[in-house]
């Protein structure tokens, strides 16, 4: 008898027809027709079942913060990093675990199964990592949250950020975070590089560092990390997040830069609704999207996931923990419109993302962990545009969230009496 099994549904690799059974935490068989009883099941009518998205850049210790002590008023990334320092020591550890609670609550609801969090290491006290620690803890039953290190001030730039970062790490973080474009100069960046890198090295750590998150085509900042990447053989557990200087590189200079983070086997995560709501301020028109060259890493063969990285905070006011929101503005963004693009678009909220983190288990595969999400669609393009109901969200072959199927009622002399946007494909086409 299984936990679990999930009837006629259709698989983001096109399959349809396709029963899920779960047993034991596990997928048990992948596979039509499977009679066997379970103590739930669940008729997916030929919608689209998914594993878990996967955020692999985010900000777990700001995040629901939006207006203390102040709103952002410039909108700019530099008045959000401020307004984040103002904050800081006015709020208690406490306030953040419970902030953070609310966002995983939200998150869960919204089918992401796992997220990747950096936090801020420059504060003598680590607030932050004590909270995000403790709410790792806590949510380890039913969402993965994996920790960056962070020196939000630059590790050299900050006098105790070197320290802080060494104490995070020795008290459980996961991954060695930087950001050296916020140093003081392009030489310290590079060092910041160089030294992180060497942290990392030692403990056997993964990298993930906020890399020229700026409109500036000479932060230059991913070329060191790839070269640090290569010296250290550090490949395959490096990620450079952002990118957004190479939005305004020129294309002699990137034709070089992509093949040496293609060496690098380093990964990227752009943030597409940070990335075009924070760049390009001091542009009048022409105005730079911002986002990073995402057609261009992924056809030289790098692995690229899209994160969130704020909702509701300093840096961001709107969000809703929809990785579909975040797919769609990328694809708008980088016109990623033909259909394998789309489709791709959704590999990066889910399992480019999740082998990014390294997340063990992940996917839809006889043995893979039984996590998985039921949507209001029926397939992943149509995912993306309707960014619609989450229907069931399992974890280890159980429910652990559900929403009502949105349909509308109409009142039309004539018409249809209900409308279900997942059931409106073009007429006399199935889309493709």
């Amino acid at each position: 008898m299984f936990d679990l099994i999930v009837k006629n549904a259709t698989l983001p690799d096109g399959r349809t027809g396709v029963d899920i059974a779960c047993a034991g935490g596990k997928i048990a068989a992948v596979e039509p027709g499977v009679t066997a009883e379970a103590a739930e099941v669940i008729d997916a009518g030929g919608l689209l079942v998914s594993p878990p998205f996967v955020d692999p850049h985010f900000h777990m210790d700001a995040t629901l913060s939006l207006g203390n002590p102040r709103l952002n008023v410039s909108g700019t990334l530099l008045e959000g990093i401020a307004l984040w320092g103002e904050l800081k020591p006015l709020q208690s550890i406490d306030e953040i675990v419970e902030r953070a609670l609310r966002y995983c609550d939200l998150a869960v609801a919204q089918g992401i199964g796992a997220i990747r969090s950096h936090v801020d290491v420059c504060d003598d006290e680590l607030k932050g990592v004590q909270a995000l620690l403790e709410v790792r803890r806590q949510v380890k039953g039913y969402l993965d949250l994996q920790l960056v290190a962070f020196p939000q001030d630059g590790v050299l730039r900050d006098p105790a950020a070197l320290e802080n970062l060494t104490r995070a790490l020795d008290m459980g973080v996961d991954v060695v975070g930087g950001i050296p474009h916020f140093e003081r100069t392009m030489r310290a960046g590079a060092e910041s590089v160089r030294l992180l890198c060497e942290i990392a090295e030692k403990r056997g750590l993964m990298v993930d560092m906020h890399c020229d998150e700026t409109d500036d085509p000479l932060s230059r900042h991913i070329e060191t990390l790839a070269f640090e990447t290569q010296r250290l053989g550090l490949q395959g557990r490096v990620t450079g997040s952002h990118l957004t200087s190479m939005h305004s590189m020129d294309n002699y200079y990137v034709s070089k830069l992509i093949p040496l983070m293609v060496e690098a086997q380093v990964h990227a995560i752009p943030n597409p609704l940070i990335n075009i709501m924070l760049q390009g301020r001091h542009d009048t028109y022409p105005k730079r999207r911002g986002q990073t060259r995402v057609r261009e890493l992924r056809d030289a063969g790098i692995t690229v996931g899209f994160g969130a990285d704020c909702v509701m905070d300093p840096w961001y006011s709107l969000g809703r923990a929809d990785m579909l929101d975040v797919a769609h503005m990328a694809l708008h963004a980088g016109q990623l419109s033909s259909r394998q693009d789309m489709g791709w678009c959704f590999d990066a909220v889910t399992a480019n993302s999740a082998a990014i983190i390294g997340l063990d288990g992940y996917g839809l595969d006889k043995g893979c962990a039984a996590n998985m999400v039921l949507l209001q669609a029926r397939d992943p393009i149509e995912a993306i545009r309707l960014r619609p109901a989450r229907l069931a969200v399992v974890r280890a072959g159980k429910v652990i969230a559900r929403s009502d199927r949105q349909v509308s009622e109409l009142a039309l002399a004539g018409r249809p009496s209900r409308v279900d946007p997942a059931n409106y494909a073009p007429m006399g086409s199935d889309g493709r």
